[in-house]
């Protein structure tokens, strides 16, 4: 029988290698610079334009998430400086100045911003959010950073490469769901919503007359859902990382000319770094030391891989909260499969899936109020209400619908003209398609309730092909922030 020294720890498993195995800190140090400029950008770019107004302050009435709605919108001063601490708490971070109060600061402040009303949604920004949420776990202030000019202690030229990969994990799902949310039938045999799109930017220089040709349509739509699917897989080669970045630049600068789609594709050229070999920006910096100095410096190397102990239960119960982290972010993006339907149509599971660009939809809705005792009915105009985003946005989503159909109801029984009852006649076109009844005019949406279950009174989606309509819808549309 082989004896085992007393107190001697057996070896991990090959997963805990993997995954405690030591990486330059460099790539990652090279992230946090790049979202915390993202982030600074970003706020200053609301203050600069008049968004924080337009959006955030302006509305009479915000559109709450199910579950939040107990966050409040600030008043206008307050709201400033919710931005203003953004754009510094932004810098902070770059700089890694205090980290990681700074980075749970910027978590909690960026997505505040983002609850405060559903009609604001962007799928980047909620990606900004989860970034920022992993953040806080990847020490990044260990290098180059004030931190540690501060307390050389933490100084660190190496962390362990689950730090990566978790990155890495949240960037890949946003790709191969935007991907998948391509399958369908409009997008590759109809080549909708691209058609609508690109027709209405026939007035771009050069490739503008080019653009209303069907088949660059479809070019467009079946290149998007092949990248979209593939790239990934051809980041996390390494022969081909240099190839497939350049293709990531291209093609998000090709979507940002002809799409206003405001920061998303900054964001996501800057998420696919963290695909590159951890010493990458060493390397980066070695050959621009050597042009300048006409020699070349020498390279810090990688550090290599050290003897890992295996984790005691804090390590175990690290592993056990990232493994469900990536089963939330896998299941969230599916949840729109358990209501059926087609979920462009009826919006239930859209928002967190990464359905990026999917959908057209547009719509006009009135709301029929109704005092059955007195014998008296209203048309009420959601632009009694709502802001033109708002309206734009709550038009075509039932839920919101639903919350501003309870507030209508509220509000005329505020002025004793109650008890009411509200309906909606809503009538929407998904795709080019002919406009049609979403929802049933005949429910009483004041005594429906938001929920996970499943809106009955939402109706069926067309099962009419797409058409391909000329007319600029989003021309004149302004850049989404």
């Amino acid at each position: 029988m082989t004896e085992v020294a007393t107190g001697e720890r057996p070896a991990p498993g090959r997963l805990w290698k993997a995954l405690l195995a030591p990486r330059d800190i460099a790539a990652l140090v090279a992230f946090r610079v790049a979202l915390g400029l993202l982030v600074f950008v970003s706020a200053v770019r609301f203050l600069a334009y008049g968004w924080v107004d337009v959006l955030f302050t302006g509305p009479r009435f915000h559109f709450t998430y199910w579950g939040f709605s107990w966050v409040p919108a600030l008043p206008a001063p307050w709201m400033h400086g919710v931005f203003a601490l953004l754009a510094v708490l932004g810098l902070a971070m770059a700089a890694g100045l205090f980290y990681r109060v700074t980075v749970a600061l910027l978590f909690v402040a960026f997505t505040y911003v983002q609850l405060v009303d559903v009609s604001n949604y962007l799928n980047h920004y909620y990606l900004v959010s989860l970034l920022l949420g992993l953040m806080l776990f990847v020490p990044t202030h260990r290098a180059f950073s004030v931190d540690a000019w501060r307390k050389p202690s933490l100084r660190a030229d190496a962390l362990p490469a689950w730090c990566t990969w978790l990155l890495r994990f949240q960037v890949g799902v946003v790709y191969v769901f935007a991907g998948l949310a391509k399958l369908t039938g409009d997008w590759l045999l109809h080549a909708q919503p691209l058609s609508i799109w690109l027709s209405a930017r026939t007035s771009l220089p050069v490739v503008g007359p080019w653009l209303d040709a069907p088949w660059v349509a479809y070019v467009a739509a079946w290149s998007g859902f092949l990248f979209d699917t593939t790239i990934v897989a051809f980041l996390l080669t390494r022969k081909l990382r240099p190839f497939a970045y350049v293709v990531v630049v291209g093609f998000h600068a090709a979507t940002s000319a002809l799409f206003p789609i405001g920061m998303f594709p900054v964001i996501m050229v800057t998420g696919a770094l963290v695909f590159f070999e951890p010493s990458w920006p060493r390397r980066l910096a070695r050959g621009v030391r050597a042009r300048l100095a006409k020699h070349a410096a020498p390279l810090t190397p990688e550090p290599q891989a050290a003897p890992v102990a295996r984790p005691g239960w804090r390590g175990q119960v690290a592993l056990g909260l990232a493994v469900a982290y990536a089963v939330v972010q896998v299941a969230v993006p599916l949840r729109a499969h358990v209501y059926g339907g087609n979920v462009l149509w009826h919006e239930q599971g859209m928002r967190f899936s990464w359905r990026v660009m999917a959908r057209e939809k547009n719509g006009s809705v009135t709301f029929i109020v109704r005092d059955a005792a007195a014998d008296r009915e209203w048309h009420v105009a959601p632009s009694q209400y709502l802001t033109r985003l708002q309206e734009r946005e709550m038009s075509v989503q039932p839920d919101l619908i639903l919350q501003l159909a309870r507030h209508i109801a509220r509000d005329f029984e505020a002025q004793g003209k109650g008890p009411v009852t509200v309906h909606a006649e809503a009538i929407v076109s998904l795709n080019g398609r002919p406009a049609e009844l979403l929802l049933d005019p005949d429910v009483d949406l004041a005594r429906e309730v938001d929920g996970l279950a499943p809106k009955r009174w939402i109706r069926p989606a067309p099962d009419s092909p797409p058409i391909r309509l000329r007319s600029p819808l989003r021309s004149a549309k302004a850049e989404r922030p």
